[in-house]
């Protein structure tokens, strides 16, 4: 099945340096957001409680925090997630009370200031703090060592001007779904997590699958400039780069829409990632190693010496 009967004749390269300024502005944006606000860690890496309540009627936030704050629980952070009816409350441990009785006290105190918009109990998680801190931890290397085998393999397989545009695209698309988790403040918990290592090997498969039709068609084409190869072997693959990018959508709407809360954050951060990725497969990766000076005498295959015959 392919979305073009004929191969495709648009000019990235054309575009090129506007598309690189829009993700430098997005990465920088990004890194600003996650080092001013930093990412509102889920349960999973801080510990605590996390209660999700659902109100009858939509309830104003200030009002939650105020009723919380009386009832001597100031510190809980209070979110809305989904509707105004919705309301997900994160609450530190504390000494000499259990998550049970922790959430049972949240629960009645909402619930005596509620009056007649009643409150009903959605979901409750518990993480103790020790816990919470292995999986801070072991989450972080997860992604330090992947992304560093993913460093290795592509400086293996790639010239060097190809294997620093597919390391720029790499560190492209998580740092801006990172970006936007700090600058949305959705929580962000290992689901999170899973689905950024998920977005790295994604965008990597579908770069390499650019980087290996460039690599022959510069071996091919000998009367074409680099710009028209990068765009031609950039076209060849768009219709299964649409493809495999359509059929990954479909699954992930479904889970966000119809996945419930728990899959909220992972389908939300692979809706971004499938754009992304997809995105800086076209528009950076290529670009990038065009930018970097490449040619295609770095692409032809070393020639081998030539037998001399010694035969008089």
């Amino acid at each position: 099945m392919e979305f073009f009967k004929k191969i495709s004749s648009i000019d990235f390269m054309g575009v090129r340096w506007y598309a690189i300024g829009v993700s430098g502005l997005l990465f920088t944006l990004s890194l600003v957001m996650l080092v001013a606000r930093g990412l509102n860690l889920g349960v999973d890496f801080t510990g605590g409680t996390v209660i999700e309540v659902g109100y009858e009627r939509s309830i104003d936030l200030t009002a939650v925090r105020k009723t919380l704050d009386h009832g001597g629980y100031g510190e809980a952070m209070v979110q809305n997630f989904g509707t105004t009816r919705d309301v997900l409350i994160r609450i530190a441990p504390r000494p000499g009370l259990t998550n049970a009785m922790l959430s049972d006290r949240i629960l009645g105190i909402l619930r005596d200031d509620a009056g007649d918009n009643r409150v009903n109990m959605r979901r409750i998680e518990f993480v103790g703090p020790q816990v919470g801190e292995e999986l801070k931890e072991a989450g972080g290397m997860a992604l330090i060592f992947s992304t560093l085998a993913i460093l290795v393999y592509v400086a293996l397989r790639f010239e060097y001007r190809m294997a620093l545009g597919a390391i720029v695209a790499m560190f492209h698309d998580p740092i801006i779904i990172l970006g936007l988790f700090a600058g949305t403040y959705i929580e962000f918990d290992l689901t999170v997590l899973a689905a950024l290592l998920a977005i790295i090997g994604y965008s990597l498969n579908d770069t390499v699958v650019v980087f290996d039709r460039i690599r022959e068609n510069f071996r091919k084409l000998r009367k074409n400039t680099p710009e028209e190869i990068i765009n031609r072997s950039v076209n060849e693959t768009l219709s299964r780069t649409l493809m495999t990018s359509f059929a990954t959508l479909l699954v992930v709407v479904a889970m966000y829409l119809w996945g419930g809360s728990v899959l909220h954050g992972f389908s939300l951060a692979l809706l971004v990632g499938i754009f992304v990725g997809t995105y800086s497969s076209i528009f950076i990766a290529a670009p990038v190693a065009l930018s970097l000076g490449l040619d295609r005498q770095a692409l032809m295959p070393p020639k081998k010496d030539e037998e001399i015959d010694a035969r008089p």
